[in-house]
């Protein structure tokens, strides 16, 4: 058994070095007109796509990614509810740029505000929304640079939670790429915003058309934000899902806002064209392993997580499975014990090792167990 654990660690610690992302097709050849871009699969958050993803530069109102994630980190945490009142201040209501012309002493839960961002990149909710979580924007704004620090954005100042134009307020595709993954990862409630085509407020005084058209033209579309300004041009992160499988496309200062949408539909295209999300099973039910001195003679192992393996769809009749057990497994067994390994190759390749462990507790025989087992086989032979 000690022998079986130091090799198991051993192949443990090599997948561990595994690269998290298989080599990109640098030949691609897509022909984008933006002057940065990343293509990133949601689940796994491989990079299946890179066009100068580091370049820091102005995000516009992609910004409000980071705003809507430290809101529902508040709401999920429980901190804070989609009902709650929201009462808007001067300062919230003099943004400029997009929004909805909130006034000042007006009042609006919060769902609503997540909306008018979300669907119109409404300035003046995203401040009205930073205020009531932090006190201010200026402290909103720490907590957002603080979050991006924990997020590995390492390209990344934000100085404003809307993305007006504000000198030092910069950031990358591949970290709006990380942002989006962390907020349509662990936030997936936010969908039923983002995919809002048209809608009202105020009593459907006001009507709501969202600024990210392929919500409405591109099949599979679930977000997630668009942003330009003068400086930042075009921008977005466009989020979509076909066959289980979600994309992240960032698309950075396109010359117009049709070659925007253009440039986040070809790299959308291309990762589906060329990708898929395969689940991966042993080739068999996992079989009881035997037990020695266990008071029960036998334990139910299984996979100790699911495996979703991310394949160039040329090479899904590739992939394979080996199965390695422990031999001689002797009480007591721990629930959640490792008892084996499910080895995922891809050709030849490792690409995954899935941990098998022991899907109960075994106690060990007492030695008036064993009297008494070694009885009752003797009675039971005569």
């Amino acid at each position: 058994m000690k022998r079986f654990s130091t090799i198991f660690l051993a192949v443990l610690m090599l997948a561990a070095n595994l690269p998290s992302a298989f080599a990109m097709d640098e030949n691609a050849g897509l022909s984008l007109s933006c002057a940065s871009s990343i293509l990133m699969e949601k689940e796994t958050g491989t990079v299946l796509y890179d066009q100068d993803s580091h370049a820091k530069l102005e995000p516009a109102s992609v910004t409000k990614i980071m705003t809507l994630l430290l809101v529902m980190e508040a709401v999920d945490s429980g901190r804070l509810s989609m009902d709650d009142v929201v009462t808007v201040s001067a300062y919230a209501a003099g943004m400029g740029g997009s929004q909805v012309y909130l006034k000042e002493g007006e009042q609006m839960t919060v769902s609503e505000m997540i909306k008018c961002v979300t669907v119109v990149s409404g300035n003046d909710c995203a401040v009205a929304l930073a205020e009531h979580l932090a006190g201010s924007e200026t402290a909103f704004v720490a907590k957002m640079n603080q979050r991006a620090k924990e997020l590995g954005m390492q390209d990344t100042n934000f100085v404003n939670c809307t993305g007006l134009p504000a000198r030092g307020h910069v950031t990358s595709a591949y970290d709006i790429a990380l942002m989006s993954r962390e907020l349509t990862l662990n936030h997936p409630s936010i969908r039923q915003y983002t995919t809002i085509w048209m809608d009202s407020i105020r009593g459907g005084t006001f009507g709501l058309t969202n600024t990210n058209r392929l919500v409405r033209f591109y099949p599979g579309t679930t977000g997630l934000k668009t942003g330009s300004t003068d400086s930042a041009l075009y921008c977005m992160s466009a989020t979509a899902e076909r066959d289980g499988m979600e994309l992240i496309a960032v698309i950075m200062k396109a010359p117009t806002t049709a070659q925007r949408f253009d440039d986040a539909k070809t790299l959308l295209d291309y990762g589906f064209a060329n990708y898929a999300l395969v689940n991966v099973y042993p080739d068999a039910p996992l079989s009881p392993v035997d037990v020695l001195l266990g008071v029960v003679p036998q334990v139910q192992p299984q996979l100790q997580r699911d495996c979703r393996l991310l394949v160039n769809k040329a090479d899904a009749n590739q992939v394979s499975t080996r199965l390695s057990m422990a031999q001689n497994l002797e009480a007591p067994v721990e629930q959640g014990q490792t008892l084996g390994q499910l080895d995922v190759y891809v050709g030849d390749e490792l690409r995954d090792s899935i941990p098998i462990i022991s899907a109960q507790q075994v106690d060990r025989l007492t030695v008036p167990d064993i009297f008494a087992r070694m009885l009752h086989q003797l009675l039971m032979s005569k």
